[in-house]
């Protein structure tokens, strides 16, 4: 018998043994994966040489501040599909204008999928490329109506013999639940300050209101009317005229008609455009060069030079939430308290001279909301702080903005949203249908309406309670408004009630002081602290999807949600966002409906 205890803890000892190797031996394994995969996301290992008569191929199909990197897309994809940010696009493009042996710009973008705000951020990119002389030509096979809005600041528009442009003017629906909720018995307890916070109106109606149909007209009626202008003025068409023809079907018209309406040049097929470029360089198509979006700007360098300073740029995208969740998990990126930390370093950083906060949320958590108002303070109070609005700004996003020595947006932002509301959902007639009874015992008055506000209808007491409470954070949002852009509270309050504003509005309400980009921002911030030779830090705006999962120190079910999502589609992701939205949406919120996304 000693024997066999002397064997077997023997071979357990070997089999532990032989497992921790195993294990060692799987980690550096992974390690070196992600050390692989990581080098393949990264196309600063292969440098760029930009030789005489080359030509920038633009082909960005979407347009965010920070972008997620797989490097999987690598093994079946050339450079062309890695996704570049905002920032960096525009910078590559900055330095295309720069570089005498860039010639010309190919503009090959059939469909985008980005805010106005953003849109516009990269034309104006395009467009000061095209103030140097350099021609850009612009083909598609088909254009979708942001994509055509974006390449009528070509010099030349060519399009598929087949192709369409689907020019079509914008509208806006809403899904109104209320009568689907009465069936199966289920109640949305809402309490609001704004006539014009119409987050909740979807559960408690079954149209939308006369106050939220003025908002959203005037909202599409001012992005149409930017989408008309630009392309009149580039395209030299009388903007009635266009509006007219759209009214007409012009999505739907024989390609010829585009021709003849001047919105093309020329009908061409895909593989005839190289001949074009050679034509307008005057050289050869066997001399042409060809050099993508992503490969110049992989060409950026990260180091800063400190010079007189640094203007660094903290990016805050997404939903503002205490929620622990994973931006891989949902797809979307978020604000949580970690914006803060960001915020707090900066202040404490003697190299950072200003600080740009670039802002792009619908908003979300009041409380949160106040906490983050409370660091840009903080941080003002200590170096200047521009706030850089994106596609949008809005509500809890506007609640932070506030905050900031200096509010920039571009004309077709979406910002103000100055409101706040409750929304609890109250499961009562739900729960008798079934028969199902909640029995509370208790202390005091209210301390069983966590517990029961979902199975029993809430008392007038206990509403006119939440209402109050809502209404002490509208008056507190008012009052943070009013203090940073030095309004009384009934001015902020003539302009908030939850209404929303393009950024050109905004400037003359008082909302907004200049109109422009990230770099109007920068520059601003540069001003403000007086500095004339500086550089600046954009941060991190590409992200290694499998850098992030395995530096990760969150729980293993976090670790499985960032792998599964790191081989979903953007369509997946998106379905998975909407789902999660649902499910988080209650409580004190200063934010836009969950699924609002800017046009």
């Amino acid at each position: 018998m000693k024997s066999f205890f002397k064997t077997f803890l023997a071979a357990l000892l070997a089999l532990v043994a032989g497992s921790g190797c195993i294990m060692i031996f799987f980690f550096v394994g992974v390690a070196g994966l992600i050390g692989s995969l990581s080098s393949l996301g990264d196309s600063n290992a292969v440098p760029v040489n930009i030789e005489q008569h080359t030509v920038l191929k633009i082909d960005v199909a979407q347009l965010h501040d920070v972008v997620s990197v797989n490097p999987f897309d690598s093994f079946s994809s050339s450079t062309a599909t890695q996704p570049v940010s905002l920032s960096q696009a525009i910078r590559a493009i900055a330095d295309a204008k720069n570089n005498p042996n860039i010639e010309a710009l190919y503009l090959n973008v059939e469909g985008v999928e980005a805010g106005m705000a953003s849109v516009d951020e990269l034309r104006l990119a395009l467009q000061d490329f095209k103030a140097s002389h350099k021609p850009i030509i612009a083909y598609g096979d088909s254009y979708s109506q942001k994509a055509y809005y974006l390449a009528s600041v070509a010099n030349q528009i060519y399009l598929n013999p087949l192709g369409s442009i689907e020019l079509i003017g914008i509208a806006s629906g809403e899904m109104m639940y209320k009568d689907a909720l009465d069936k199966v018995g289920i109640k949305m307890e809402v309490f609001k300050v704004g006539t014009f916070k119409s987050a909740v109106e979807p559960y408690i109606l079954n149209k939308i209101s006369d106050a939220n149909k003025l908002q959203k007209q005037e909202y599409i009626d001012g992005l149409w009317s930017s989408i008309l202008q630009g392309v009149s003025t580039e395209r030299k068409i009388n903007a009635d005229s266009l509006n007219a023809e759209v009214n007409k079907g012009l999505a739907f018209v024989n390609s010829d008609k585009y021709v003849q309406t001047k919105l093309v040049d020329k009908l061409l097929y895909r593989d005839q455009i190289d001949s074009v470029f050679a034509a307008q360089l005057k050289v050869k198509k066997s001399e042409l060069k060809m050099v993508n979006l992503s490969a110049l700007a992989a060409q950026q360098t990260d180091d800063i030079e400190v010079k007189d300073g640094v203007v660094q740029v903290i990016y805050a995208e997404g939903e503002i939430t205490q929620a622990s969740i994973s931006p891989f998990a949902a797809g979307a990126s978020t604000i949580g308290a970690g914006l803060g930390d960001k915020l707090r370093e900066a202040a404490e950083d003697d190299d950072v001279k200003a600080v740009v906060l670039r802002m792009n949320s619908p908003g979300g958590d009041a409380f949160l909301s106040e906490q983050l108002w409370h660091a840009v303070k903080q941080l003002r109070s200590k170096k200047p702080v521009v706030v850089s609005m994106g596609d949008y700004a809005a509500s809890g996003g506007y609640y932070i903005s506030s905050a900031a020595n200096r509010i920039v947006a571009q004309p077709n932002t979406l910002t103000g949203s100055i409101g706040i509301f409750g929304l609890f959902p109250n499961f009562s007639e739900l729960v008798q249908k079934v028969g199902v009874n909640v029995e509370v015992v208790k202390t005091n008055d209210f301390a069983d309406l966590t517990i029961s506000m979902p199975y029993k209808p809430l008392t007038n007491e206990q509403r006119a309670l939440i209402q109050r409470h809502v209404e002490r954070g509208y008056d507190i949002f008012l009052s943070r408004v009013a203090e940073g852009r030095h309004m009384t509270k009934a001015q902020v309050d003539s302009v908030g009630q939850g209404r929303v504003w393009l950024g050109r509005k905004a400037q003359t309400l008082g909302l907004v002081d200049k109109l422009g980009g990230l770099d109007v921002a920068i520059k601003e911030a540069a001003s403000l602290a007086k500095l004339s030779d500086y550089s600046v830090d954009y941060g991190v705006t590409r992200v290694n999807v499998w850098e992030e999962l395995f530096k990760s120190t969150s729980p293993s079910n976090e670790f499985i949600a960032r792998l599964r999502s790191a081989f979903l589609t953007d369509e997946e992701r998106k379905a998975i966002r909407i789902m999660q939205g649902v499910t988080r949406y209650s409580g004190i919120q200063a934010r836009l409906p969950y699924d609002f996304e800017p046009y």
